[in-house]
């Protein structure tokens, strides 16, 4: 049971520095999925552990066909790991539940701010502002929002470096890659350093496709840096919005400065095993308990017999 939870810590440590190794595309996919394999795992081990605390009182037992005295002798448990795996689910649960409202009301919030704004085919919203901003909105469809004051704070390449950046957010749904890795935290708080990591991720992942695009890499590391300058006053605060930051923006230049980065299976490789290894742990644990609870049902028949 408790594979799930030190799989967590290890991933934690090293999530990172792993996801700035890795090709962002590949960084931002493998740790999200790798974030929701832990906590679904790390959730269905407190689970168990909970049930089979509470499995081990007569008033529970009485609504199975096992005996709570044979599973007590079977699997003893303290009353304080119970007690906190109960917590555990409960609070994350309710966790969970917070961040998917405050996503929805956010999304809702949106709606309601932009309606009536109408987006060219691109899904790209110009707005009347002295502010320059930009920032890609999620949704349905999702808008890139672009202020006039932004447009006209870059020269025409830039510009079209910065807009190729906030259109591959909207291309790829950068905000459901963030949304899941955040779910996945508020299930297990050990995994609040891979929301640093996926948002990091996709900020990269854009990066290299505008240079992709563009074709100079020079050129969009330029572009980016005098949007993030330019944009040092956020016109909204929505928070799922991805929008230009420039405390992130350091390791970023340099990175495309640098050559575009090369494929590395051999990480890659390694944090697919770790969602292997969580994977497996999590059926070693249920067949375990079944087990345990197939043999006080046993017991009890013997006893019945």
């Amino acid at each position: 049971m408790l594979a799930p939870f030190a799989v967590a810590v290890i991933f934690a440590a090293g999530v990172r520095r792993l996801a700035r190794a890795l090709p962002p595309a590949h960084a931002v996919r493998l740790v999200s999925a790798t974030s929701v394999v832990i906590a679904v795992a790390s959730g269905f081990a407190a689970a168990v552990a909970a049930f089979t605390f509470a499995a081990q009182y007569s008033q529970v037992a009485a609504l199975g066909d096992w005996s709570a005295l044979s599973l007590r002798r079977i699997d003893p448990m303290w009353p304080a790991v119970g007690t906190v795996a109960a917590g555990a689910v409960i609070g994350c649960g309710v966790a969970a539940v917070f961040v998917v409202v405050r996503y929805v009301r956010a999304l809702v919030s949106t709606l309601r701010a932009f309606r009536g704004l109408g987006a060219d085919a691109h899904g790209l919203v110009v707005v009347e502002d002295a502010r320059a901003d930009a920032f890609t909105l999620p949704g349905v469809t999702g808008r890139v929002v672009v202020s006039t004051a932004m447009l006209r704070a870059l020269p025409p390449a830039e510009r079209r470096a910065l807009l190729a950046h906030e259109a591959s957010h909207l291309r790829h749904r950068h905000h459901v890659f963030l949304l899941i890795t955040e779910l996945s935290a508020a299930a297990n708080p050990l995994l609040r350093p891979a929301v640093d990591a996926v948002r990091f991720g996709v900020e990269r992942w854009a990066d290299e496709d505008a240079a992709t695009e563009i074709g100079d890499r020079c050129l969009v590391a330029r572009a980016l840096a005098r949007a993030s300058t330019a944009a040092a006053e956020p016109l909204r605060g929505e928070r799922y919005a991805l929008r230009m930051n420039a405390r992130t923006f350091g390791p970023r230049a340099r990175a495309l400065l640098a050559p575009p980065p090369r494929p590395r299976r051999m990480l890659a490789a390694a944090l697919a095993a770790v969602a292997v290894v969580t994977v497996a742990s999590s059926f070693v644990v249920a067949s375990g308990t079944e087990s345990r609870f197939d043999q006080a049902t046993i017991v009890t028949t013997a006893v019945s017999g």
